[in-house]
């Protein structure tokens, strides 16, 4: 089943921009800034949204909810019923602690797993969308507040490990959209899950 809406979890406004929890919304911004896309506000949606056309012809909404994290779902509920997109062809990009920085791991169920996000969307969805997931992790200090963290800022190594990243990000979201979940989990997942970063 091919996907037709995209969705990065994040948090609008400067304050926000360059933290962990926003990881998703750099990743989307950079797909679309590489296909030339705008991204425009609606407001009905309570969304930032533009379209992205395959090379088959196929739309695929691409959306960045600004009703902040722990809302997501509202938003994201909302767009896919105008639009009439079932869940399991909605894929949603966030944040992961508990995958290393500069891994990506792709999965259709689970828990929330602490992310507020992603409990928005399974309250508001139910279970069943893709989740594109971004490593932010490991969380350091292991004392340090889950929310402290991901509202934390990367640190410069951190930055450079993601700039570093930015064409895997990129080419594993292509897989996704042009080749189908199942390729995506087999190409993706099978990246060693303990290779250390470098923070």
């Amino acid at each position: 089943m091919s996907i037709s809406l995209v969705a990065a979890l994040g948090n609008p406004g400067r304050e926000y921009a360059d933290t962990r929890h926003n990881l998703g919304w750099l990743v989307l911004d950079a797909f679309a800034r590489r296909e030339n896309l705008a991204w425009r506000h609606a407001p009905r949606f309570e969304s930032m949204v533009t379209e992205w056309r395959s090379a088959d012809g196929r739309g695929v909404h691409l959306v960045k909810p600004l009703t902040y994290m722990n809302e997501s779902g509202r938003a994201l509920a909302a767009l896919a019923r105008y639009h009439k997109i079932p869940v399991p062809r909605i894929a949603v990009i966030h944040d992961e602690f508990t995958i290393n920085l500069g891994l990506v791991k792709v999965s259709v169920t689970g828990s929330a797993g602490g992310h507020n996000g992603v409990a928005s969307l399974l309250q508001h969805l139910g279970d069943g969308f893709v989740r594109y997931r971004l490593g932010i992790g490991p969380k350091e200090p292991q004392q340090m507040d889950l929310k402290d963290f991901v509202l934390g800022i990367f640190t410069p190594s951190q930055k450079s490990i993601i700039e570093r990243t930015s064409a895997c990000y990129l080419s594993g979201l292509d897989l996704l959209l042009n080749s189908g979940i199942d390729k995506a989990m087999n190409t993706l997942n099978r990246r060693d899950t303990n290779e250390p970063e470098q923070a």
